[in-house]
């Protein structure tokens, strides 16, 4: 079997941008059992309620729903479980350090295949007020009508 080049995304939070600010980004590798890459291969993952818990100098990927494999046996995993991140130590200090003193979250924006190694990439979050979200969707509706209307005047109908 040839060897999987590049970068095929299986999952997005969507969400995650519009209810965060943010800060910084990390890639980090996953540890999984077989039927949950089987599982990923397929296209299914859900990262909606994923968050990342820091733990006796170890991160964990927790509430992301990778659902069973349907060909599965005996062998099948748990569609909820505590999962592994592979970060570098200094990664890990970094983060550990920031969400302690800043008070941040860890979420998981996207879920892919890199290579052919599972990757998930995590970011440093802060949450957003209620009258940021409403300023957020104005704001860019704002930009979609200037967008509009200056096609509209290069186009020449107005």
């Amino acid at each position: 079997m040839a060897k999987e080049s590049g970068r095929k995304l299986i999952a997005q939070n969507r969400k995650a941008r519009h209810d965060f600010h943010i800060e910084d980004t990390f890639e980090a590798g996953l540890v999984l059992t077989g039927t949950e890459v089987k599982s990923l291969r397929a296209g299914q993952a859900s990262l909606v309620d994923g968050f990342v818990e820091l733990a006796n100098g170890e991160a964990w990927l927790l509430q992301v729903h990778i659902p069973e494999y349907t060909q599965g046996t005996w062998t099948n995993h748990e569609a909820r479980r505590r999962r592994k991140l592979l970060l570098n130590r200094h990664e890990i200090d970094k983060i550990d350090q920031r969400v302690q003193t800043k008070g941040l979250t860890v979420i998981p924006l996207s879920l892919y295949f890199k290579d052919g190694r599972a990757k998930v990439e995590i970011a440093l979050a802060r949450g957003k007020k209620q009258h940021d979200k409403r300023h957020a969707i104005a704001e860019r509706q704002a930009k979609a009508e200037a967008r509009n209307e200056l096609g509209r005047r290069l186009k020449g109908r107005e």
